[in-house]
């Protein structure tokens, strides 16, 4: 084989590699670590990987699954489902946090092979079929498996299978179309109020202030801001196990089996309130860029000029 050949067919493996694999760097191998399932409370169990969450939501007519983690994510996705004493192919109903690759890149692996309906509102809806391509910011930078969403739902439907009624909330801002959903569960004769909260990060690449791409991109988190605040949640669970601390209280619930860590509504309000505030000041500090950039310039003679302020 001639170099030219030897280079293309080695070009070729590396597209082949790169088109597929989605977990691209040590950051997202920490993300995709492996992770013992378990119940967080109710009906509910904690699937996921190290980081990127999963949730199993069981019902006696079928489950519901929340995201699909990486690519490589969901076979282990699927043995955790099994783990804690259930199947795949029981799963009805699919749905996701929001399209990026780490949270949509499984997805169309669990559907295949569980035969549920992916259910998303139409922003999201049309971010999962493209396989994340054409991001308003990252482009095709972070792109996964397309996948066919089989239900577009209103941004504030209800979505019912069994006993369980899963309330949709539009939000916005991380992607065009983040959601995140509200449940109830009795607990030792409590009912609590479960939230299985959107990512809120304003990723570096986001630009808040005049992208033709999401020209309400910074008016989209401030609505949602504000919806998020006036849920009550006892229990918050994120897209991500380090937004609601998912390692700590494990400890914690190690050591102490009185009481569910989990149950934690002072946390869901800090969580939200760290969002806020990091996103006011990337929008500030974007702001102060732009007014910065339309500031003219000194003359340089006039910057070297010695003012004596006795000369008349």
């Amino acid at each position: 084989m001639d170099f030219r050949s030897n280079f293309l067919s080695l070009l070729l493996l590396f597209l082949a590699v790169s088109t597929t694999a989605q977990v691209r760097s040590d950051a997202d191998r920490r993300m995709n670590g492996p992770a013992e399932p378990f119940k967080i409370i109710g009906n509910i169990y904690y699937v996921g990987a190290s980081d990127v969450a999963s949730y199993l939501i069981t019902t006696k007519k079928g489950h519901i699954l929340i995201d699909g983690g990486f690519e490589e994510t969901a076979p282990r996705i699927e043995k955790n489902i099994e783990k804690v004493g259930f199947r795949l192919r029981d799963v009805k109903i699919l749905l996701n946090n929001h399209a990026h690759y780490d949270h949509a890149g499984g997805l169309n692996y669990l559907r295949k092979n569980s035969g549920a309906m992916l259910l998303a509102n139409r922003q999201q809806a049309e971010a999962l079929r493209r396989g994340g391509k054409n991001d308003f910011a990252y482009e095709n930078l972070l792109t996964f498996t397309p996948v066919e969403v089989d239900q577009v739902i209103k941004p504030d439907a209800t979505i019912k299978l069994g006993s369980v009624k899963l309330k949709t909330i539009f939000t916005p801002g991380h992607t065009k179309g983040a959601t995140t959903w509200v449940m109830s569960v009795n607990e030792n004769g409590r009912k609590l109020r479960i939230v299985f909260q959107s990512s809120l990060s304003a990723l570096p690449k986001y630009n808040l202030i005049d992208n033709p791409l999401y020209p309400d991109h910074a008016e989209d988190f401030r609505k949602t801001f504000t919806k998020l605040k006036e849920i009550k949640a006892d229990v918050f669970l994120g897209s991500h196990a380090q937004f609601f601390k998912m390692k700590e209280k494990l400890e914690i619930w190690k050591t102490d089996k009185s009481r569910n860590p989990f149950i934690d509504p002072e946390g869901y309000r800090a969580f939200i309130e760290r969002a806020k505030r990091a996103f006011e000041s990337k929008l500030s500090e974007q702001k102060q860029q732009k007014l910065s950039s339309f500031a003219f310039p000194l003359d340089p003679i006039g910057q070297n000029k010695h003012i004596d302020s006795r000369q008349p």
